[in-house]
């Protein structure tokens, strides 16, 4: 890799950790891209894309396929624990934290740590699963789990739609909070599961519970859901999700260098921003801002969940799926 794509990735990896995005300086650009911002800064350019996003508003038409896809994924995935169970299809045995499909065992990340810190013992098969995982991540990028798997982004999407309609009325107000909670609560969750013998996470994270809610039928811990999904409702957008949860911590990390990404073109943005109105995580698209890209094309960093909400609102394609190596001509091909 080249040090200007190791440069990347360690902006990347801080992104994630909760460092704020930074307007580069013009010498931290490339030529090209310096070139393309001050031609986007000329009376004329600046016109023609003011017209742009003042015809793409007037039209108003919104694409939703890619949450379609998604949404269909999620209950895939989920359904198929749940029909292997009841069905008793013995296919896929356990739940999202823990499982073996066809004989392969996979285990989510953060659940092996806990329960590996609570016993305070190494569990081979744990290891195996973690392994599985590692590997499936990294290729297809780590945080695709929170947004094509994870059954509490499904509801929490729901509970968005319904807290931005409020929002909207003036009837609540979103409270952001500091990112960097995240890391804060992982290891807190981490010496909590150590210093107890006992992994609390599992106990209150809303992606086991739901998971071993469709496929076992326990429902009392369901009770623990709704109550964070009315706090995403009525007082933080994605509370759960952007500032609590480490389980995307773990993934992103896993999948720094995945080949699937999203692909952003500033030759073809209008910089109008809804990108990063519908994202999850939006401080990934900041380089969308006029002035932030470092390069005409750049890669959404690891933190993206390549949910592609930003695909679908994007009226000029300057957000779409690439695979390294198969990427078009200005992408970079070695770039992982």
């Amino acid at each position: 890799m080249s040090n200007g794509i190791i440069a990347r990735k360690v902006r990347d990896v801080a992104l994630m950790l909760g460092a704020a995005p930074r307007k580069p300086a013009p010498e931290d650009m490339t030529e090209d891209a310096r070139e393309l911002l001050a031609f986007k800064k000329t009376p004329d350019e600046r016109k023609r894309r003011k017209a742009a996003i003042a015809s793409e508003r007037a039209e108003a038409v919104v694409s939703h396929k890619w949450r379609w896809i998604r949404w269909a994924s999620i209950f895939a995935v989920n359904g198929l624990f749940v029909a292997s169970y009841w069905i008793d299809l013995q296919l896929v045995e356990g739940a999202l934290t823990a499982s073996r499909v066809l004989g392969f065992h996979f285990a989510d990340l953060n659940s092996s740590l806990q329960l590996m810190l609570a016993h305070k013992h190494v569990v081979i098969n744990l290891v195996i699963g973690v392994t599985t995982v590692l590997l499936i991540y990294a290729v297809i990028g780590g945080r695709n789990f929170c947004s094509w798997v994870c059954p509490y982004h499904f509801l929490s999407e729901l509970a968005e739609m319904v807290h931005l309609k409020l929002v909207g009325k003036k009837l609540v107000r979103d409270h952001e909070l500091d990112r960097r909670l995240r890391v804060v609560m992982f290891f807190v969750f981490a010496v909590l599961a150590f210093v107890s013998g006992y992994p609390l996470f599992e106990s209150i994270s809303p992606v086991g519970i739901l998971s071993r809610a469709l496929t076992y039928g326990t429902i009392i811990s369901l009770i623990w859901v709704a109550l964070l999904l009315l706090a995403e409702i009525v007082w933080s957008r994605r509370l759960w999700c952007r500032y609590i949860c480490p389980v995307g911590l773990g993934y992103g990390l896993a999948g720094i260098a995945a080949p699937v990404r999203i692909m952003y073109d500033t030759d073809k943005c209008l910089h109008e921003g809804k990108c990063r109105q519908v994202c999850l995580v939006p401080h990934v698209l900041d380089i969308t801002k006029l002035g932030f890209a470092r390069e005409v094309m750049t890669p959404i960093g690891a933190d993206c969940t390549r949910c592609a909400m930003c695909i679908d609102v994007c009226p000029t394609g300057a957000l779409t799926f690439d695979i390294v190596g198969l990427a078009r001509s200005g992408a970079e091909d070695e770039d992982t």
